[in-house]
């Protein structure tokens, strides 16, 4: 990294909605230095009263379903209604290639070059917890920096998603028509998981295909338990390249961000959300302070070998090593 700013510099520079300041103040988050994690939660820490006024949507979907095009078109479309946009993308291989987010930021041609746009590799670091707690932490300078709406978009289907619906308010679930059977391998979690369903690709000869997987979608989410606070997933379609629908999915944002406020779950959520990354953040912590101290990693190694051979159980292994 270049030279630390003060908590003050990057305070400013992020009240001033300056990108390049946010840049270095998520790569400052991102750092597994000592002295810049502590740096790091002064910044959180100071940026707090600045957070908070952004609507957090999560975007998900199978590989090749459209997930960049369609967040180009919708933040370009947000943009058009006076939005500021960041883009937040989780990506396990970001870490040390960088490779998929590189692909993306040149498929969203338009966004990432517009000045009301930002768009970011958010580096797992192999672990999911790191996704968790390092994008949760970029989204609070995103909304420090003014960004209205802050989009997490996760790499497919699997145990990301359910970390992301842990720092989101709404949790788009983008899906392909004339695949085969339409709920086929998708997670009845991940369809618990969605406050809404988007259908991609509807147009030309798949627009007739995508309006019955929409009607397939509809019906199997009926199945499912109600959300708690009432909210009914709804089911849409979309063309990202021809812009159809588009408005239709932010229609439906804005009518479930409205429900959530008004039953007073849009809060709860957040604090619930705070205190999962609070809980989160103890076990990993807990962890690492532990496996730091020599004696312990020497028992660990000791057991680990006891475990393989079959001496000891793994249950009985644990508590030894934490008597």
């Amino acid at each position: 990294m270049s030279r630390l700013l003060t908590i003050q510099e990057y305070v400013n520079g992020l009240r001033a909605g300056d990108i390049a300041i946010l840049s270095k103040a998520i790569t400052l988050i991102e750092s597994s230095k000592l002295e810049h994690k502590q740096l790091a939660q002064e910044l959180i820490d100071a940026i707090l009263p600045f957070t908070g006024k952004s609507v957090r949507i999560g975007i998900t979907g199978v590989p090749g379903v459209g997930k960049s095009t369609f967040i180009e078109s919708f933040g370009m479309h947000l943009i058009e209604e006076g939005k500021k946009v960041a883009v937040l993308a989780i990506d396990p291989s970001s870490s040390i290639s960088k490779g998929s987010i590189l692909g993306d930021k040149t498929r969203m041609e338009k966004l990432s070059i517009h000045p009301n746009a930002f768009i970011r590799p958010s580096a797992s670091s192999g672990s999911l917890g790191g996704v968790t707690y390092k994008t949760r932490e970029a989204t609070l300078l995103c909304e420090a920096a003014g960004f209205d709406t802050i989009i997490i978009e996760t790499v497919g289907v699997g145990q990301s998603e359910t970390e992301v619906s842990t720092i989101s308010d709404f949790f788009l679930l983008l899906m392909l028509a004339g695949a085969g059977d339409e709920l086929q391998g998708i997670k009845r979690g991940i369809m618990e998981m969605a406050d809404g369903i988007a259908i991609t690709k509807a147009d030309g000869a798949n627009a007739t295909k995508a309006k019955g997987a929409r009607a397939e979608y509809a019906n199997a989410l009926h199945f499912l338990p109600p959300n708690e606070s009432g909210w009914i997933p709804e089911v849409k379609t979309c063309s990202s390249y021809e812009g159809i629908g588009i408005n239709e999915i932010h229609e439906m944002i804005k009518k479930f961000v409205h429900h959530q406020t008004t039953k007073g779950f849009f809060d709860l959520k957040r604090k619930e959300q705070n205190l999962f990354a609070f809980r989160r953040l103890l076990d990993e912590q807990l962890k690492n302070n532990f496996i730091a101290q020599k004696a312990a990693m020497d028992k660990v190694k000791q057991l680990e070998q006891d475990v393989l051979i079959g001496t000891i159980s793994p249950y009985s292994a644990v508590y030894r090593l934490l008597q």
